[in-house]
């Protein structure tokens, strides 16, 4: 039987590689994915229509269509029309455009729970609309919302899987050249699982430990 421990300390280089390449991806995604759901959800809660019905499509679009298709027409489709990016480009816009699509919607339920006389009360002490969504309402909603954002990156980092079907170097692309040159399948599975595991865990432990701190606060 194949050792796995001494399996995952002969290929340590590359297994630790790929999780830096996953890590990264996930950084950029949930980054870019924050800015843009931001954006989305004011554009879907202004009064001026064409930007309510372009949010709303995006939304629905990109929450109801597989992340497999939306990278594989990004990475492939595009290039049939001279709109070409590299692998790892491609695989953090897909991400990215993918994770505002559910982040848009996070914000509005965090918009949603905050007193709406909280910003009739900006109002009335002089400021603008927008001027009170960024200085009362937005840094409630994004305080209320901190979980469900902890729980949108461990999605992404689990998503980053498929990146590895265009090239990308991630923990998959190494796992499966892994499995390649020793000819077996469940040992470089089961390390990169772990692996996995291990990345999701620590990250739910520091998001409940933020939350824990707002807590205090309040």
């Amino acid at each position: 039987m194949f050792d796995w421990f001494d399996m995952l300390w002969t290929y340590k280089l590359g297994f630790v590689s790929g999780a830096g390449i996953t890590v990264l991806l996930s950084a950029i995604s949930v980054l870019f994915g924050l800015l843009l759901g931001v954006a989305i959800v004011l554009m879907r809660m202004s009064k001026i229509k064409p930007l309510k019905w372009f949010a709303v499509t995006y939304i629905e679009v990109f929450r109801g269509t597989p992340l497999l298709v939306q990278l594989f027409i990004i990475h492939y489709g595009l290039a049939e029309y001279g709109v070409e990016f590299s692998a790892l480009t491609s695989g953090a816009i897909a991400l990215s455009l993918n994770s505002g699509a559910y982040l848009a919607e996070i914000f509005r339920a965090g918009i949603q729970s905050i007193d709406h006389g909280q910003l009739e009360a900006a109002r009335s002490l002089g400021m603008s609309k927008p001027m009170g969504m960024r200085l009362i309402v937005l840094p409630q909603a994004f305080r209320n919302v901190i979980p469900a954002i902890g729980n949108e990156f461990i999605t992404i980092i689990k998503e980053t899987s498929i990146v590895s079907t265009i090239g990308i170097a991630d923990l998959m692309f190494e796992t499966n050249i892994v499995r390649a040159k020793i000819y077996s399948a469940m040992g470089p599975l089961i390390g990169a699982a772990c692996i996995y595991l291990i990345l999701t865990f620590t990250l739910s432990k520091v998001v409940a430990r933020l939350e824990r701190k707002l807590s205090e606060h309040d």
